[in-house]
């Protein structure tokens, strides 16, 4: 069945109401790698509320994209598979460790790239403090390849970040745990394409991939300790574009570009030398 297109764009959900505590926190500075040198003082403030100084525990920004777990518009009805392609999160206040949140969610733009190439579904999804003030507002993109060709719009996407030319100004080296799916699925993303070998060579991977929104977390934190001086407050934004998965265990290379308070960002696996992540951008401020 063809894509409805006017009924697509009307698609929303508002009101969704979630909850998170301080180990949902902890747990997703965990599964993106944070933690690891368990001396670390500045990334120990993001796994462990447990000290003889009391301090607050920080929120590593993009545990915005699990919050509220799949808080989508609602149902697409599509022929295909769709595939994560971008996240691109506005920051509007610094996280809590522990909230009761609420979740608007609603279709935004549907690019018809045509019958052989697949269809662009964009949707927001802000979320609101309990009283009512913004959080954060996700953007995503979802890639379905069999659903081209309805006779919806096919131009107005936005244009990719530009990356510079130059050479980046800083790489780090970020080695992934061949355990990370399965922990970084407790954040909430349980698809057996991520644990269950068997059902990764049913999707055409020799085994599981790791998910593309715990790469994007891991970019995050590249920032953060590079940047952004562990600081989750200096975040105003983070987006990117998936392009390859990473398999559990493999290193992670970020390159990154500081032009004033813009980093843009690539990365890609150092053992195969796949990008997989590319027009990565953070605004801080």
């Amino acid at each position: 069945m063809a894509i409805n297109y006017e009924k697509l764009m009307a698609t929303k959900k508002l009101g969704q109401k979630y909850s998170y505590s301080d180990r949902d926190v902890m747990l997703y500075a965990l599964a993106i790698g944070m933690g690891a040198g368990p001396m670390d003082e500045r990334e120990l403030a993001f796994v462990n509320e447990a000290t003889v100084t009391a301090r607050p525990l920080e929120v590593v920004p993009t545990f915005a994209s699990v919050a509220a777990g799949f808080a989508e518009p609602g149902k697409f009805n599509l022929n295909s598979i769709a595939l994560d392609g971008e996240r691109d999160i506005t920051f509007h206040s610094t996280l809590p460790p522990a909230a009761h949140i609420t979740a608007d969610s609603s279709v935004i733009a549907v690019y018809d790239k045509g019958k052989d190439k697949g269809t662009v579904i964009r949707f927001q999804t802000m979320l609101k403090a309990s009283h009512g003030e913004p959080l954060a507002t996700l953007v995503t993109s979802y890639f379905a390849r069999g659903d081209g060709g309805f006779g919806g719009p096919s131009h107005g996407q936005p244009k990719p970040h530009h990356m510079p030319s130059r050479a980046p100004d800083r790489v780090i080296n970020i080695r992934t745990r061949r355990d990370q799916g399965l922990i970084y699925r407790l954040c909430g993303d349980r698809h057996p394409l991520h644990s269950d070998p068997e059902s990764a060579k049913q999707f055409g991977f020799p085994k599981p991939i790791l998910h593309g929104l715990c790469t994007y977390g891991i970019a995050c934190r590249g920032i953060l300790q590079t940047y952004a001086d562990y600081d989750p407050s200096a975040f105003r934004r983070h987006a990117a574009r998936f392009s390859a998965p990473v398999y559990p265990g493999e290193t992670v290379t970020l390159e990154m570009w500081k032009d004033g308070n813009v980093i843009s960002f690539e990365a890609s696996v150092k053992e195969r030398g796949v990008t997989v992540v590319k027009n990565g951008m953070t605004m801080l401020g």
